[in-house]
């Protein structure tokens, strides 16, 4: 209130009161005749949240469409072909006939376990992948109930790990206490994740190592190809079993492309150049060979490969903890090379 306002004594009226004028914004400055002049005051107007809908969602999928018919012909090609193959088999003697029939069941009975497993990793990597967007999800909103029901899916998804004992014993006593959402998804982050990502670092730096080795002594660029290619996939399969996923190759083959994806989203390859050619910028390539220098630039490119795979295997973001970098495995890398004759 400033000077020029007079200054009185809070005061109740009643609307019906004679004395009581009520004027418009306009005409406020204007004077009562008599009694007291109300002036009512705009109310401010309150933004209408609008919910996103998002994309409008198709009834009919075409590639649905067109992926169930093709599989439904190869389902009826490799029928017609079996029984065929009977057909010709009983033509010839009865007993082939029958030895095909038997060999066909077996290889029935014996997919139905291979699909079931497959299933089983597929819905593992999918369950995994919830697993970490909740967790994004619990450390921005901080919900305490979510981070409870987080730690809980996460102890039962280690259960199988016996060097996480300790700390799952030690995450369990924390569960009773007054812990916000968000500092319980990170607690159970140092306290599970901290091992499994020192040995995550070893098995990137191992392989990482073994594609720069072979790679520089191997005489033909197919084997080198061959290798990292292999490599690349164990390694991803390693990482995977390491942080509770249990792919079939379906699921490997689902895991690959998530970990190409993430390194197209976050620059993974242009990170890993600029890293090479500032590590070769210093003089590290004129200690080394053509083939050595192969062998180096495999290697980065492997542990780069790797480091996407923990960040997509791994059933936390990295919260609590620092994310390995690929510094210090290239540090690894090239002191290992150093040391060799």
């Amino acid at each position: 209130m400033n000077e020029r306002t007079p200054r009185r004594r809070p005061a109740a009226f009643k609307l019906d009161d004679p004395h009581v004028v009520v004027t418009s914004p306009d005409h406020s400055d204007d004077p009562a005749p008599h009694g007291v002049q109300i002036v009512p005051q705009p109310e401010p107007s309150l933004p209408v949240p609008v919910q996103d809908q998002g994309p409008p969602t198709r009834r009919l999928r075409w590639s649905t469409v067109f992926w169930s018919a093709v599989g439904g012909l190869v389902v009826l090609g490799l029928g017609l072909a079996l029984t065929d193959l009977a057909d010709s088999l009983f033509a010839r003697s009865e007993a082939l006939g029958w030895l095909g029939v038997v060999l066909a069941v077996t290889a029935a009975v014996a997919l139905l376990p291979m699909l079931a497993r497959e299933i089983i990793g597929l819905r593992r990597l999918a369950t995994i992948e919830n697993l970490r967007e909740r967790a994004v999800a619990t450390l921005a909103n901080d919900d305490r109930a979510e981070g409870r029901a987080i730690v809980g899916d996460l102890l039962r998804l280690t259960r199988s790990a016996p060097k996480l004992a300790r700390a799952r014993r030690t995450l369990e006593n924390h569960l009773g206490d007054i812990i916000d959402g968000a500092d319980l998804v990170r607690l159970a982050e140092r306290d599970l994740m901290t091992p499994l990502d020192h040995e995550a670092r070893r098995l990137i730096g191992a392989a990482a190592k073994r594609v720069s080795i072979v790679t520089a002594v191997s005489p033909r660029a197919a084997v080198d190809m061959l290798f990292v290619l292999a490599t690349a996939f164990g390694l991803m399969r390693r990482l995977a079993y390491l942080y509770g996923g249990r792919p079939g190759t379906l699921g490997l083959l689902r895991l690959a492309r998530h970990v190409v994806a993430h390194m197209a989203v976050t620059g993974g390859i242009a990170t890993a150049d600029s890293l090479i050619q500032q590590v070769f910028g210093h003089g590290v390539a004129a200690k080394l060979s053509a083939r050595l220098g192969e062998g180096v630039l495999n290697g980065l490119l492997t542990a780069r490969l790797g480091l996407a795979a923990v960040e997509v295997t791994r059933p936390l973001p990295f919260a609590a903890l620092p994310p390995p970098a690929l510094g210090d495995i290239a540090g690894d890398l090239l002191r290992g090379r150093e040391q060799q004759p």
